[in-house]
């Protein structure tokens, strides 16, 4: 696969690179492993908000980074965890005595390295808390919802803990109403064709030319079921349903709906399912709040779609609602 690269063992640091470069002065690295990115002016006597993983999924997470969204970022290699080591550099460059929260994917090496680096903050006498993100729903039953995968409802739960980092709770607060938005938040994809990781000459998995797979992961994980492609209307009516059956959402519920795009997806796609997905869920009795669609949790030039909902309360409302800019997201909440 072609890509507009130089070394392939470098991409992950020239892609942060380029990013402080065209933002400048508005963001700063932390070290000299140029794969970490705070606000060069952090608010002060607040809790921080820390997000991250594997690189190969921009704009998540680097250029969720901005005012109501995160004060920093940290990435490791493509689809690989950053190091407990990277992680605490990044907290202890955030705290200003009142905590961080972590916000991240829910795959084990993020669970692994992010909790070390939660022990050595500790050590450190830096408060840390967690909300890993499992909105997959393709990826375990819902008994087992602690074990489900973190994608594209990414989003929505780093723009509620934005906001409440921003109006100044406590740690402990904060760190409910985004464990509260994540518990609320599900999302189900489909995938049409691989992406590349960079240097790698095969594809992340194989797809026939007259195939698609319902509930694929983000880096190519098995779905739910395989077989051959359909319209978008009957796509987006599949996953919705499924959807649906599982929070369980109802009519009556408020949501916010994104249509993802995962790296190669079109927006006349895009704009194609989400306007089939706001019919369905108008016929179902359900209220979309607001919508978004773009490539916003991506794997490379895969070929696909996810649909995420989130549940709305009055509480979460507010917190969407809150003023928000980050690079990925010029506006984040202005209809």
């Amino acid at each position: 696969m072609k890509k507009l690269i130089n070394d392939p063992k470098n991409v992950v640091q020239e892609l942060f690179t380029g990013f402080v470069a065209m933002h400048h002065p508005k963001y700063s690295f932390v070290g000299d492993a140029k794969n970490i990115v705070v606000k060069s002016e952090l608010p002060e006597d607040r809790v921080m908000l820390l997000i991250g993983g594997g690189s190969g999924h921009e704009p998540l997470f680097i250029e969720f980074i901005g005012e109501g969204f995160a004060d920093g970022v940290c990435q490791g290699n493509v689809f690989a965890a950053p190091s407990p080591d990277t992680i605490l550099t990044a907290t202890k460059a955030l705290d200003k005595g009142k905590g961080v929260l972590y916000v991240y994917g829910n795959y084990a090496g993020d669970n692994m390295n992010f909790d070390m680096a939660a022990e050595l903050a500790e050590m450190e006498g830096i408060q840390t808390a967690t909300v890993r993100v499992w909105d997959d729903v393709a990826s375990a039953p819902p008994d087992a919802v602690n074990e489900r995968r973190g994608i594209a409802g990414d989003l929505f739960v780093i723009k509620v803990a934005g906001a409440a980092c921003d109006s100044g709770l406590e740690l402990s607060e904060v760190h409910r109403i985004t464990a509260k938005a994540r518990d609320n938040t599900r999302t189900m994809g489909v995938a049409l064709a691989p992406g590349y990781i960079p240097g790698e000459t095969k594809a992340t998995f194989e797809l026939g030319p007259d195939e698609m797979e319902i509930g694929m992961g983000l880096h190519g994980e098995p779905g739910v079921r395989r077989g051959k492609l359909k319209p978008a209307d009957e796509v987006v009516d599949e996953i919705i349903d499924l959807l649906i059956a599982d929070l369980p959402f109802a009519a009556g519920d408020e949501v916010c709906l994104l249509v993802n795009g995962y790296g190669a997806t079109t927006r006349m796609e895009l704009l194609i399912c989400v306007g089939r997905a706001l019919e369905t869920l108008k016929e179902k009795g359900i209220k979309v709040y607001h919508s978004l669609i773009g490539n916003y949790a991506t794997c490379q030039e895969m070929a696909g779609v996810s649909l995420t909902m989130m549940r709305l309360d009055d509480e979460l409302k507010k917190h969407y609602d809150y003023p928000g800019t980050c690079p990925a997201l010029c506006q984040m909440c202005q209809r």
